[in-house]
């Protein structure tokens, strides 16, 4: 490539093979993340980073930070959002004109945080012991703001651990035999509505019930005379006494998985035998209901029990579940399977929030990683749930991601606006109005001025 005579002034590059073409390099007025502004008018509508800055206590003395504490926090979560999961990507991401308007203040006439000064935010000053506290009840204040635009009736609680490999010498990362990794093994608690209430990272190779009651407790007492009804459901994992009498003291209805053992496979012995006559090309499936206690339990709780024969399998499928709920034992599976959505929800966090890379070498480090990781989820979810137009509604947090996040557009400033000129490909410009409509509609109205 060559510049034709009388253009060595210009920043325009050509290429040989086609001369009608033009390069020009003008990242400062070009970003690929314009649809973070929408969630941005989400966060602004619903009040959530401002009441981040509310809970979080600034470590820097003296009066010349550069960047406020809400422009930094936009940074940390909104970056995550788009799927920039490392410190380093503020490199690049301090100079991209969204997210200067995003972080607001110096920024958006200048530049955004530096990775030095993300670094320090993250792993010094959120990594403190009280702003640690503070972000880790951070996800269901802000359940709570939403729930005050979009009150629920009831809440479904869905608890799971996952895993998060890790590939360095983090402290506390330990192997896990079960994973067949070294990792950390975090706990997360879901709501019907996707949005992830609670999570705690913990070392590796922990039990995946440990610690639940530091992560449960504190959603139940957020409900606490809230409404009409809580549920829970959890795999056998979960299935302990003390977990029991908790949910039946807080009068919470629940299914859990029971691990079966020969006392409820003798209970339903007349259902194990394989039945007469050539099998049927479907599934035949057949409940069972009894009470039961084990020797660890102080009372009787009832138990239902599943059996599924499958078309060319020997022997049946069998799966007991302990609930204190009085449904049709159909009905109870049923409400119980509907547990796998959170699995589902899991992977969404891990495939568009990226919250698994968890890389710093400190445990309290890597603990707040985690938790951005789960402000930057619930927000993409918050969008998803309140703020999507009916043909994009199943949209996954990926999809989200690929097609409204990353649209492309180019920042012309005037004397009096900058104007983004997006570029109309998976979301057209109807579609973005719309979004930004049913936000509008998020927006708390003023109190009528008295007469």
């Amino acid at each position: 490539m060559a510049n034709p005579t009388g253009e060595w002034e210009s920043d325009a590059v050509r290429l040989d093979f086609d001369r009608r073409l033009m390069l020009q390099f003008r990242g400062s007025v070009v970003t690929s993340d314009a649809g973070l502004l929408a969630y941005r008018e989400l966060d602004d509508a619903i009040g959530l980073t401002v009441m981040a800055s509310d809970v979080l206590a600034d470590a820097r003395t003296g009066k010349n930070g550069r960047h406020a504490l809400a422009g930094l926090f936009r940074q940390s979560v909104f970056g995550r959002l788009a799927g920039y999961e490392d410190v380093n990507d503020a490199e690049r991401l301090r100079h991209d004109p969204a997210m200067r308007w995003i972080v607001g203040g110096k920024a958006a006439q200048g530049c955004a945080a530096s990775p030095s000064q993300m670094g320090r935010f993250e792993t010094q000053w959120l990594a403190a012991p009280e702003n640690l506290s503070a972000i880790a009840d951070l996800s269901g204040q802000w359940i709570d703001l939403v729930h005050g635009r979009r009150p629920p009736r009831s809440i479904v609680l869905d608890m799971d651990s996952s895993v998060s490999p890790t590939h360095g010498e983090q402290e506390m990362s330990i192997w896990n035999g079960h994973y067949a990794c070294t990792c950390y093994h975090p706990l997360v608690v879901f709501n019907q509505f996707g949005d992830l209430e609670r999570c705690a990272l913990r070392a590796g190779n922990v039990h995946s019930a440990d610690g639940w009651d530091d992560v449960l407790k504190p959603v139940v007492a957020r409900y606490e005379g809230k409404l009409s009804r809580i549920y829970f459901r959890a795999d056998a994992a979960f299935a302990m006494p003390e977990v029991y009498d908790f949910l039946e003291a807080e009068r919470i209805k629940y299914a859990i998985r029971l691990p079966a053992n020969q006392v409820l496979q003798s209970r339903i012995g007349y259902l194990l035998t394989r039945p007469v006559g050539r099998p049927p090309h479907h599934v035949r499936r057949f409940h069972a209901n009894f009470s039961y206690q084990a020797g660890t339990w102080t009372k009787p709780r009832r138990v239902i029990a599943k059996v599924e024969w499958h078309p060319g399998e020997l022997y049946p499928r069998v799966g007991f579940i302990v609930t204190n709920m009085s449904r049709p034992a159909e009905r109870i599976v049923a409400f119980y399977n509907k547990r796998g959505t959170c699995e589902q929800w899991i992977k969404e966090g891990k495939g568009a929030i990226k919250w698994t890379r968890l890389s710093c070498r400190t445990f309290a480090a890597n603990a707040v990683r985690l938790q951005l990781h789960a402000l930057a989820y619930n927000l993409g979810n918050f969008l998803r749930t309140l703020a999507t137009p009916e043909p994009i509604k199943d949209w996954s947090l990926t999809s989200l991601k690929d097609k409204l996040i990353k649209i492309g557009a180019k920042v012309v400033s005037h004397g009096r606006y900058v104007v983004f000129q997006m570029a109309e490909v998976a979301i057209a410009r109807q579609m973005f109005q719309e979004i930004l409509r049913l936000i509008a509609e998020l927006r708390l109205q003023p109190p009528p001025a008295p007469a």
